[in-house]
C-alpha cells in the first residue's frame, strides 16, 4: 500500500513557506502535478518549480493574494489556461504573519488579517475550485489549521480566532459537498521543525517538548505526510476531520 496521486493535480497556497515547500515536494513525489502559489517570494517559487519539473510532473507557479476573491479567481483562470484543467486537490496553507501580543494590545487590524487569510481564503478557494471537483465527482479540500485552536494560550488571540473560524467553514463545507465525492479536512500542526530551525540550530525547545507526549517537536515532513494521506484515496472515507499532527500535545475529545 502506498500513496499514489498519479493523474491528480494539487494546488498549495503559501507554497514557498516553511511547510508549503515540503508539501509540494511530497505531493509531487506521490505523483501529483503541482500548482505552486506564492505571494512575494518569486525566487523560491521558481526554485520549487524546477524541482517539481525534474520529477517528471507537470507544474506551474501562480502569484496572488489569497485574501482577495478577484485574485483567487485570476489564479483559477491562469491554471485553466496553462494546464488545461483545475486542481483535484487544494491545500490552503498560506496565512498572514503578524506580531503576537495580548488581546488588549493587539492591533485590531491583525484580527482582520487572520480572518481574511484563514476564513476568507478558504471561502474563496472553495468558490473557485470546488465546482470543477463536483463536476468530476472527486475532490480533496485540505486546510492547514493549528494546535493553537485548542490551546487558547495568552497572546494567540488573533491567530486562534482566525483558525477557529476556519474550522467552522470546513466542518460545514464537508457536509455540503460530501455527496459530490469531495472530502474536506484539516491538518493541525504543532510547533514544527522546518528548514529555518535546521539552519539556525533551533530544532529543540525543552519547555515545549516536555509537554508533548512524544517528547519532541514534529517535522515539516510529518505534516506533509498527513496532507498527502488526506489527498489520497487511502483517506476516501475521512471528511470533516480536524487532525492534530503534534505528538499528542492536543487531543480532540468526544
Amino acid at each position: 500500500m502506498r500513496i499514489d496521486l498519479t493523474g491528480k493535480m494539487a494546488l498549495v497556497t503559501g507554497g514557498t513557506g516553511q511547510l508549503g515547500r515540503v508539501m509540494i515536494s511530497t505531493l509531487a513525489e506521490c505523483g501529483a502535478d503541482i500548482v505552486i502559489h506564492y505571494r512575494s517570494n518569486a525566487e523560491k517559487a521558481n526554485q520549487l518549480l524546477q524541482e517539481v519539473l525534474q520529477t517528471g510532473r507537470k507544474a506551474m507557479i501562480v502569484q496572488g493574494d489569497i485574501t482577495s476573491q478577484e485574485s483567487v479567481m485570476q489564479m483559477k483562470e491562469q491554471i485553466q489556461a496553462s494546464l488545461g484543467r483545475l486542481p483535484d486537490i487544494t491545500v490552503a496553507n498560506a496565512v498572514e504573519q503578524y506580531a503576537w501580543t495580548s488581546v488588549l494590545e493587539q492591533d485590531p487590524r491583525d484580527y482582520q488579517s487572520q480572518f481574511d487569510s484563514c476564513v476568507m481564503q478558504s471561502v474563496y478557494l472553495a468558490k473557485a475550485f470546488i465546482p470543477s471537483m463536483a463536476e468530476r465527482g472527486y475532490g480533496r479540500f485540505i486546510g492547514i489549521n493549528t494546535e493553537c485552536s485548542m490551546q487558547n494560550f495568552p497572546n494567540q488571540s488573533a491567530y486562534t480566532a482566525g483558525k477557529r473560524g476556519m474550522d467552522g467553514v470546513y466542518r460545514v463545507l464537508a457536509k455540503e459537498v460530501g455527496e459530490q465525492g469531495i472530502t474536506v479536512n484539516q491538518v493541525a500542526p504543532g510547533w514544527t521543525v522546518s528548514d529555518r530551525d535546521r539552519d539556525q540550530g533551533t530544532e529543540h525547545n525543552a519547555s515545549y517538548e516536555q509537554q508533548v507526549p512524544l517528547r519532541r517537536r514534529g517535522t515539516d515532513q510529518e505534516i506533509a505526510n498527513m496532507v498527502a494521506f488526506l489527498a489520497s484515496d487511502l483517506a476516501s472515507f475521512t471528511t470533516g476531520a480536524y487532525i492534530p499532527v503534534c505528538g499528542g500535545n492536543v487531543m480532540p475529545a468526544i
